[in-house]
């Protein structure tokens, strides 16, 4: 009896607030069409295919180095500039870093046979290029987020010399544990019936795929917040700017979309060293520039475990791990994550650049430091015959141990093979040992 009762009142209060909420709900439709994206103005300084690569200036520019952000191929990335207010681009501009962001476009039905090689030695490759012409720098911050975070590992294994510093936004990289919905259905999924039978991958299948990982949540209980929210014209505001990017996606070329799930995400095969980008073998291990990885405590579709192995398995000596706690997409949208984390994030940039600085000057003075704590006179005679490997620019403690385990444990031993030999010693690709070389000159 009393419950039904109950139900009934709970009727009437709902009919109540809903004639209430009658008398605002234009002016709340307007805004939820209205909503705008993507506030911060930038440059297009680069096009290649569907690909823009965006420049953003900040007021005033307090560090050298800029930042190039990588996002995924999946959604668009004013993810990153959602609101001005909750702007990961604004913090970055706001301490005083230029930056640069690829958006990659949509892929047409011509681009599905492109492959992560394509995108990471040609795009990504191009785009680096164009960032080091354009800002006149020799490096950057290398800034990846979510499967561009998994690229941007692939990339500075590539290309260490261009990456200042690395990092990585809820990063997935490794698999086998069945943590979290995504990697279980990804497990009893078969990618290459969906690639055969559409070409690409369709956005709104992917954007249903996210949706259903917590369908009661996606479906029912965000919009019961919303109504009860309605009278808010700031909460109105964001719910529609978010509800315009999960389903304002874009396709994904078919043969990459195979190429990562059946190879990173199955078989797990950049954790377990054995991935390979064209000829190139990608392995953690050789990774020597500093690295941060940030990871949400609450992440459900990339969770921390996923991303956690990578600073047990990188080369660098210098290397944290923020866990924070938020989502997958609270890390950049959060007002928690822009009074907490971001600040430090960039604290983190300014450091790195500081001490590049100091070594820059301690070079051109003509103190170096050489290994063992050994003071030398000039970076002529760092590069000199009784000087180490590590001393050469390019050798860190992964390499250096794989060329002393053949013997070449100095700068006179390396001159003694070409780049060719030294890249099967060093199990790595001769550009790379081309570049040591060339830096012994």
């Amino acid at each position: 009896m009393t419950a039904s009762i109950d139900a009934q009142r709970r009727v009437w209060e709902l009919m109540a607030d809903a004639a209430e909420k009658a008398n605002v709900s234009p002016e709340r439709f307007v805004d939820m069409m209205t909503a705008d994206v993507g506030h911060t103005d930038s440059e297009v300084v680069y096009e290649e295919n569907k690909l823009e690569l965006h420049h953003y200036e900040p007021d005033e520019t307090r560090h050298e180095t800029p930042i190039f952000i990588t996002y995924a191929l999946v959604n668009r990335p004013y993810i990153l500039d959602l609101q001005p207010d909750r702007s990961v681009i604004r913090r970055l501009l706001e301490h005083g870093f230029d930056v640069y962001l690829i958006d990659w476009g949509e892929p047409s039905i011509l681009d599905q046979s492109l492959t992560l090689g394509d995108y990471i030695n040609r795009y990504m490759k191009n785009c680096a290029e164009r960032v080091c012409d354009h800002a006149g720098v020799d490096d950057f911050h290398l800034l990846g987020y979510c499967m561009g975070g998994t690229m941007s590992i692939m990339y500075t294994n590539q290309y260490p010399d261009r990456v200042r510093t690395l990092s990585l936004m809820a990063t997935p990289i490794a698999f086998g544990q069945d943590d979290g919905l995504l990697e279980r259905w990804v497990n009893h999924y078969d990618p290459d019936t969906t690639v055969e039978a559409m070409g690409n991958l369709p956005a709104e299948l992917l954007a249903v795929e996210f949706s259903m990982m917590d369908p009661v949540d996606q479906y029912i209980t965000k919009y019961v917040t919303l109504y009860e929210n309605f009278e808010d014209e700031d909460f109105v505001r964001n719910f529609a700017r978010m509800e315009q990017w999960i389903w304002d996606g874009v396709d994904v070329a078919g043969e990459v979309y195979r190429e990562f799930i059946n190879d990173i995400y199955k078989k797990n095969q950049l954790v377990n060293g054995e991935y390979h980008l064209g000829d190139d073998s990608i392995r953690i291990e050789d990774i020597e520039v500093p690295t941060q990885q940030i990871v949400g405590q609450y992440d459900d579709i990339v969770p921390a475990e996923s991303s956690k192995p990578y600073n047990d398995l990188v080369g660098s000596d210098d290397e944290r791990l923020v866990e924070f706690p938020a989502g997958h997409i609270g890390i950049s949208v959060s007002g928690k994550a822009h009074t907490e984390l971001w600040p430090d994030v960039c604290s983190w940039f300014a450091e790195r650049d500081a001490q590049a600085a100091q070594s820059q000057s301690a070079a051109d003075a003509g103190d170096v430091p050489a290994p063992d704590g050994v003071s030398v006179d000039s970076a002529e005679a760092t590069a000199g015959h009784a000087a180490t490997v590590d001393a050469v620019e390019g050798i860190g403690p992964t390499y250096a141990e794989r060329l002393s385990s053949a013997g070449i444990e100095t700068v006179a031993d390396l001159r003694e093979y070409d780049s060719e030999e030294l890249a099967e010693i060093a199990d790595t690709h001769p550009s790379r040992t081309e570049s040591w070389l060339e830096n012994l000159t």
